[in-house]
């Protein structure tokens, strides 16, 4: 009895420890396969890829186009003397800012003032002659009168008593009044020519007189001068003459109003349009003005390809100094509340555009698309797009329709993500 219960008893520890080794294998196989499966499930995990995206909004879209551009003066000009002469006065030197009508120099032209004098003692002369063939009219129509009043009283006696007056002595009556009439005409005749040869002594006076004016330069138009040709003692020829060495007076520049000129690229000379809105930004001053084309050339020059185009800045502290340079941000076009996406999420081949758009489960959906109006930054999406939905700004070139990723909204215009 005792050897049986001793064998039954060590049969009942190696059962014991069968079972303890088979569980212990049924443990380590169950925990090796659910860490392979873990371990799948982390590799499928990491293979999601994460993508940058960014939603489609409504905005305003402004289509600009950065240029250099020069001040000049609204005018500029040379000024000339219009009669030769010496520089007898100069009243002002370079910087100096004249209004319009200032007298700017005086010119000594001592031959003009004999000009003159001498108009004027024909005009004097003339008026004496007018006075002169006022009184012959005068005389003649005084003449005329008693002669005609002869004639009629012996012509109404010749009428009713007819052998009283001798024919002879009606006709020489009749002659006499026929004449003394000729010569009432022939002094009117005189005394309109004295009148017109007045004129003509008038006129002649008036235009020494305009000559002699221009001994007096005087500014045209406010303005600053910018250069000065000419000192006192100087000789002026007269503008007007075809002598190709005469020198101006002065440089008279007009920097109230100020010309800003750019060059506008032939791709957008057909949107710029007068009154279009710009920006202006001179960095030598630091400072920013807004203003509005004004004109431009309408034509493209066959050289830099270009047209240029004006706008006006007043400067009425002449803070702006011709020849400075300036930015122009001039506004091309304009859209309010478009349907925009950043440039980086259209892909434009040819004329049809693409979208990739990752729908609400993660999924990778290919989309074509119509653009409109489009900028350095952002496009304007006509059709295709729906506001709100997710367009991958980032890597696209290793995605396909269908696939899985994690999206993460980006800001394309400063470049800080967004979650």
């Amino acid at each position: 009895m005792i050897i049986e219960q001793a064998v039954d008893s060590l049969r009942s520890a190696a059962g014991r420890r069968r079972l303890s080794l088979a569980l212990a294998a049924i443990a380590a196989v169950f925990s090796a396969a659910c860490s392979r499966v873990g371990r799948v499930a982390d590799v499928d995990a990491a293979q999601v890829p994460t993508v940058a995206v960014a939603a489609v909004t409504r905005g305003s879209l402004v289509k600009s186009l950065d240029l250099p551009a020069e001040f000049r003066p609204y005018q500029e000009i040379d000024l000339h003397a219009k009669v030769a002469g010496y520089v007898k006065k100069i009243n002002v030197d370079v910087g100096d800012h004249v209004r319009t009508g200032q007298l700017l120099a005086v010119l000594e032209i001592p031959e003009l003032q004999d000009e003159v004098t001498q108009a004027q003692s024909q005009v004097k002369r003339d008026e004496h002659e007018v006075v002169r063939a006022q009184a012959d009219l005068d005389r003649s129509k005084a003449s005329y009168q008693v002669a005609h009043l002869a004639c009629q009283r012996l012509s109404d006696v010749a009428k009713t008593r007819p052998d009283l007056i001798a024919q002879q002595d009606l006709d020489n009556a009749t002659g006499r009044d026929r004449e003394a009439q000729a010569q009432v005409a022939t002094s009117q005749a005189a005394l309109a020519a004295a009148e017109q040869q007045l004129a003509v002594a008038h006129a002649g006076l008036e235009r020494t007189r305009t000559m002699f004016a221009y001994a007096e330069i005087r500014a045209p138009f406010d303005g600053v001068i910018t250069k000065r040709y000419a000192d006192t003692g100087a000789m002026l020829a007269a503008g007007t003459s075809s002598e190709k060495q005469a020198i101006p007076l002065v440089r008279l520049s007009q920097n109230g109003l100020l010309r800003l000129i750019a060059q506008v690229p032939e791709s957008a000379v057909s949107l710029v349009h007068v009154g279009s809105p710009a920006s202006i930004t001179v960095p030598e001053l630091n400072k920013k003005f807004t203003g509005k084309v004004t004109r431009f050339a309408d034509m493209v020059s066959t050289e830099t390809r270009t047209m240029d185009t004006e706008i006006d800045v007043p400067n009425p502290n002449y803070e702006l100094v011709p020849g400075m340079y300036a930015t122009i941000s001039l506004q091309l076009d304009h859209k309010d509340s478009a349907l925009t996406v950043p440039i980086e999420g259209v892909v434009l081949e040819g004329d049809s555009a693409s979208a990739l758009v990752v729908d609400p489960q993660g999924k990778i959906e290919a989309r074509q698309v119509k653009t409109g109006l489009q900028t350095a930054s952002r496009v304007e999406i006509l059709s295709g797009l729906r506001e709100g939905e997710l367009v991958v700004v980032g890597g696209r070139a290793q995605l396909h329709a269908g696939e899985h990723v994690h999206p993460k909204t980006v800001s394309i215009s400063s470049g800080a993500e967004q979650h």
